[in-house]
């Protein structure tokens, strides 16, 4: 894994594809506890080795976001999806 390629899910814009690398959501203020979110993100499908792709960004403050992982659509906070590490790719 390339530092240089990887990213907070967070800071991508639409448009965007690549894989999940890790969730940290330990180095994120999310609202809830770290655990209470890496179990949430999880459950959602937001696995290492996932594909991701972001396709909407909401208008005021570019939040909350529609990310496509795996075959799901989901939306996700911004603040949110700063705990999930994503790798630039198809």
């Amino acid at each position: 894994m390339s530092s240089q390629s990887t990213i907070a899910l967070g800071k991508a814009r639409v448009g965007f594809r690549g894989r999940i690398q890790a969730i940290v959501a330990g180095r994120v203020a999310a609202g809830m506890p770290a655990p209470e979110l890496e179990r949430r993100l999880i459950e959602l499908g937001f696995v290492e080795g996932a594909d991701v792709e972001v396709l909407h960004e909401g208008l005021f403050g570019r939040d909350p976001i529609a990310v496509r992982v795996a075959h799901t659509t989901i939306g996700l906070r911004r603040r949110e999806a700063m705990a999930v590490l994503v790798e630039a790719g198809s």
